[in-house]
C-alpha cells in the first residue's frame, strides 16, 4: 500500500492515473455490475439525521409483507439476482419484525440474494428486542439475511459524526456490528458519504479504519463512495459542496488506500449522474453498481439519475467508453 505521506506528495492528476494503473493492473478492464432492486419499506424514522431527505420528502408510509412481496416478484420477472432492504427506524420494530420480511421473501424465491438492513437498523432492531448485536443478527441469518450493506457509515469519525448525525450509532458501535457481522459468515459492504463537512484528512482516516477491518476480517466485498447530496436536507444548507475534481480524486485515493485488501470499488451512478459515474471508471472504480428498478432516498436528496437502469443499458454505457461489462452476483462472482 502505498503510505498517505506518499500520496500527499503528489497532485491530483497522478493520484487520479496512478489509481487508474492499479485498477487496471489489479482487476483488468472489466467492469462489473449487479442486476437488483432496492426496495425501501418505511420512511418512518425515530432519528434526525441532519443529511437526510429521505424522512420529509414523502407522506409517511410503512410497506406491508405483501407489498413488499409483490415488488420482488416484479424484480424477479426481469432476472434481478438480489434484493436490497433498508428503511426508517421504525420506532416499533423489533427483530422478529425485521426476521419476518426475510423469511416470507426465502419461502417464495429461496434462489434470492438478500442484502438487507444497515448496521444502524441493526442496533435499533437488538435495542428494541432487548438482545446482543450477535444475537440481532444470528436471528436475522437464519431468517434469510445473506449479507449486509455497509451504510450508516458516513464519516467514521466521531467529531464528523456529532455535527451531521450525533444521534446516530458512533464509529466504534458501527465497526463492532460489522465485524460481528463478519464472524459470523455474513458479508457486507462497506460505504462512505463525503463532501458535507469533513476533509479529505478525515476521509482517510475512514478509509484507514475499513482496511484496518479487512485486513482483520476479510469480509467486506467492495467499497461504495456516496457522493452528499443537498437538496431537501439541513446539511445541504451549510455543506461545502463537491468539485468534480475533489469527486475524481476521492475515488482514485480509495483504490490507493485499499489496495490490496479491498479489489472492487462502487461508483453510485445514481448519485454522479451516468456520465460523471463512466467517468470514475478511469478514476480507480470498477464496478458500477446495480440495476436498482428504484431510489427513494437519492431521489429525495435531489437526485436527476433516475432510478431504474436495465442492464442492457448499463452494458452499452460501459462498453461506450471502452471496458468489458460482465454481471456479477451480489458475492462478485460472475454470471
Amino acid at each position: 500500500m502505498m503510505s498517505v505521506s506518499e500520496l500527499r506528495e503528489m497532485n491530483a492528476e497522478e493520484i487520479i492515473s496512478f489509481a487508474d494503473d492499479l485498477r487496471r493492473r489489479s482487476i483488468g478492464d472489466t467492469v462489473t455490475y449487479v442486476v437488483n432492486r432496492n426496495i425501501n419499506f418505511t420512511n418512518i424514522c425515530i432519528g434526525n439525521c441532519r443529511f437526510c431527505s429521505f424522512k420529509h420528502a414523502y407522506s409517511p408510509f410503512f410497506l406491508s409483507i405483501e407489498e413488499i412481496l409483490k415488488k420482488v416478484r416484479e424484480a424477479v420477472e426481469i432476472g434481478v439476482t438480489e434484493i436490497c432492504i433498508q428503511g426508517g427506524l421504525h420506532p416499533r420494530m423489533e427483530v422478529e419484525d425485521y426476521a419476518k420480511i426475510l423469511e416470507t421473501i426465502k419461502n417464495e424465491f429461496p434462489e434470492l440474494h438478500l442484502h438487507a438492513f444497515s448496521p444502524m437498523e441493526i442496533f435499533h432492531a437488538s435495542r428494541n428486542s432487548g438482545i446482543s448485536i450477535e444475537e440481532t443478527l444470528s436471528r436475522l441469518k437464519d431468517a434469510g439475511l445473506d449479507s449486509m450493506p455497509g451504510t450508516a457509515a458516513e464519516i467514521l469519525v466521531d467529531e464528523i459524526r456529532e455535527i451531521i448525525c450525533p444521534h446516530k450509532i458512533k464509529t466504534e458501535e458501527w465497526v463492532e456490528i460489522i465485524k460481528t457481522a463478519h464472524q459470523l459468515g455474513i458479508p457486507t459492504t462497506a460505504t462512505m458519504m463525503f463532501g458535507h463537512v469533513e476533509e479529505m484528512d478525515h476521509r482517510i482516516r475512514h478509509l484507514m479504519i475499513i482496511r484496518e477491518i479487512q485486513k482483520e476480517t476479510r469480509g467486506f466485498t467492495e467499497f461504495v463512495l456516496l457522493p452528499f447530496m443537498r437538496e431537501n436536507n439541513e446539511l445541504g444548507k451549510v455543506s461545502k459542496g463537491l468539485s468534480f475534481k475533489e469527486i475524481a480524486l476521492t475515488h482514485a485515493i480509495s483504490r490507493i488506500l485499499l489496495h490490496p485488501l479491498i479489489k472492487n470499488i462502487q461508483t453510485s451512478w445514481v448519485k454522479l449522474g451516468v456520465e460523471n459515474a463512466l467517468k470514475m471508471l478511469f478514476c480507480g472504480a470498477n464496478d458500477f453498481g446495480g440495476t436498482l428498478m428504484e431510489e427513494n432516498i437519492s431521489r429525495a436528496a435531489g437526485g436527476k439519475a433516475g432510478e431504474y437502469l436495465p442492464k442492457e443499458k448499463i452494458e452499452n454505457l460501459i462498453r461506450s467508453v471502452g471496458r468489458i461489462p460482465r454481471q456479477r452476483d451480489t458475492l462478485y462472482n460472475l454470471l
